[in-house]
């Protein structure tokens, strides 16, 4: 995108128009229909420069790493460009970032890891709300090495943490907490940095789920102190690319398995295998195409500098929308909704909701092909939310509006569902 078409709206910052140009899937038609996505929590859309930075890569620059030719060392540029990236992305440093394949594979590795820290009886602390690659991870321990997992309990009413559940799991054998950051399904947000500095006043280590809430909150893990966190860039405009962040020096005494030639220093031991180099150019772009948003006149400032004002900016354009897009469902008879109130506090904008009487398979279909809104059903992998909410069958309809989705949009939503309801 050039300086000349760059259009800032009042504040500064990248006027909707202009985000919504760097989306091509944004012109895809169906049924007739202008496509509103609404996908999200799943995986948002991906702009131009981050196809562009992966094609270049892959036609220009394609080599396997650390030999002494031009495209390998081009490759290793972007390899170390996409950790600088990161780490301004996380408020973190370089050599506190590994990638991997996803979040799930870099967790299993993880647990893996601190298995070997762990004897029989030793705890581990998850909560009900997390996606159950924060779950199985860490549960499979408990069968391998009689580590015991406890859980703590969510709030149905307000969808929330129950804080005195979670301050009751910690004893003198607890080793870890692996906490979220966000729901997934209900877009819960959790105080991830209380919930730190109470487990470390138990002496546990803390890694936190931020897959679903990076897209929305800016980490930040000095603020956090959390010991690991793990995200991934395909839900903030990225390509399928993992992320862990970790402490340097606990990235470098944990017992990560590795190939015996392979590097020793972190965070490098804990790639196992050839990377994704062209996944890495994307992501580097991904977090550059946030920092954008901020607008023009912000262009100097340092990448951190210019995300913490492209969040803010997308906040204030986005809470507005979802808070209509909450009201309006809410008004439609059969229409349920799960999760927290929009002023209840923090929340991600997405919402998971039935519609009773009607599978929520043939919502997402009709809203789809009658409406032109892609918005998906399904448990999304939050299985324990479910079973608390007795929700069966083909699960929930989730809504979750990004940087692109428009008031029209959110009105074709709340519409379809109410159209639906009528013909029900």
């Amino acid at each position: 995108m050039t300086a000349s078409a760059v259009k800032p709206d009042a504040a500064g910052a990248l006027s909707l128009d202009t985000i919504r140009a760097s989306f091509p899937a944004l012109e895809r038609v169906h049924g007739g229909n202008r496509v509103a996505y609404f996908d999200g929590p799943g995986g948002t859309q991906v702009p131009t420069t981050v196809v562009d930075a992966m094609s270049d890569y892959l036609l220009h620059h394609n080599s396997n790493s650390h030999w002494s030719y031009p495209t390998s060392i081009e490759t290793d540029v972007i390899i170390d460009a996409a950790r600088v990236a990161a780490a301004d992305f996380l408020n973190a440093a370089p050599n506190e970032v590994v990638f991997g394949a996803n979040m799930t594979t870099l967790t299993f590795s993880l647990s893996r890891a601190i298995a070997r820290t762990m004897s029989e009886g030793d705890e581990i602390v998850v909560t009900e709300l997390d996606h159950h690659a924060n779950v199985a991870p860490w549960t499979r321990l408990a069968a391998e090495r009689g580590v015991i997992i406890r859980t703590a309990r969510m709030d149905l009413t307000t969808g929330a943490l129950d804080w005195a559940s979670l301050e009751s799991q910690f004893g003198a054998r607890t080793k870890l907490l692996a906490i979220g950051g966000s729901s997934n399904a209900l877009g819960t947000i959790s105080d991830i940095a209380r919930a730190t500095a109470l487990a470390h006043s138990h002496g546990a280590r803390v890694f936190v789920d931020a897959v679903a809430y990076a897209p929305h909150v800016l980490v930040d893990v000095r603020a956090i102190d959390c010991d690991l966190l793990a995200c991934s860039a395909y839900k903030f405009h990225g390509p399928h690319a993992g992320i862990l962040y970790g402490k340097h020096e606990l990235l470098s005494e944990l017992d990560v398995a590795k190939l015996a030639p392979a590097p020793t220093q972190a965070p490098d031991r804990w790639e196992t295998g050839t990377l994704n180099f062209e996944a890495l150019a994307g992501t580097t772009a991904a977090i550059d195409f946030l920092a954008s948003m901020a607008g023009p006149s912000s262009s100097r400032d340092p990448r951190r500098a210019r995300l913490v004002g492209a969040y803010d900016a997308m906040h204030s354009r986005v809470a507005p929308l979802f808070s209509d897009l909450w009201q309006g469902l809410s008004a439609i008879r059969g229409v349920s909704l799960y999760g927290p109130r929009p002023s209840a506090g923090p929340r991600a904008p997405t919402v998971a909701f039935t519609l009773a009487g009607i599978d929520s398979r043939e919502v997402a279909s009709r809203l789809a092909d009658d409406f032109g809104v892609f918005a998906p059903n399904g448990h999304f992998y939050a299985a324990t939310i479910a079973e608390r909410y007795g929700i069966g069958g083909s699960g929930w309809v989730r809504a979750g509006c990004a940087c692109y989705t428009t008031a029209e949009e959110v009105d074709r939503l709340v519409s379809g569902v109410r159209a639906i309801s009528r013909a029900s």
